[in-house]
């Protein structure tokens, strides 16, 4: 039983301890940061490079992504899997821009809604559009991003009104 303890407790603080002098910090200490980080990683110009240690910072380890489609279809990866398309194919111009969210919070997990779209340039809207809904958990004095699940707009899925405006 000692030793179990013993794991157990090098594995929670090994799982969240993280360098507080991380350029990245001020992207955790609110909702509002951390979404807005959650953005800002994916999107840039081709020649911008692609955040890596940013984008992890923001998620606890081993996060599982979840895309589902409208059939119900479901892909689940981890977070490194998000990469891959990068590595295959180049990055390309792409800004994901948020419409809209809705938050609900007890304790110390909140509930994020988040409505965006994707552009090829940054000045063009689209009608790429989808919905996130973001689990986040605040542990170590900081927000993180616990999971995420991303469903694209379609007729079947219209994105609601309400989360076209941030609460």
């Amino acid at each position: 039983m000692k030793n179990f303890l013993l794991l157990f407790c090098f594995l929670s603080i090994t799982t969240f301890a993280q360098n507080t002098e991380s350029p990245y910090q001020k992207d955790v200490e609110s909702i509002d940061a951390i979404i807005t980080a959650y953005y800002d990683v994916i999107s840039g110009a081709k020649e911008d490079s692609y955040q890596f240690e940013r984008d992890e910072f923001l998620h606890v380890p081993d996060v599982q992504i979840t895309r589902i489609n409208e059939d119900g279809n479901v892909d689940k990866h981890p977070l490194e899997a998000e990469y891959i398309p990068f590595a295959l194919t180049g990055k390309v111009d792409m800004y994901e821009n948020e419409l809209g969210r809705t938050v609900e919070t007890y304790g110390n997990m909140a509930q994020v809604w988040s409505a965006f779209e994707i552009r090829t340039e940054k000045d063009t809207p689209s009608d790429f559009k989808g919905v996130n809904s973001i689990q986040l958990i605040y542990s170590e004095n900081r927000w993180w991003i616990a999971s995420w699940t991303c469903q694209m707009e379609s007729a079947k899925f219209p994105i609601p009104k309400h989360l076209l405006k941030i609460d």
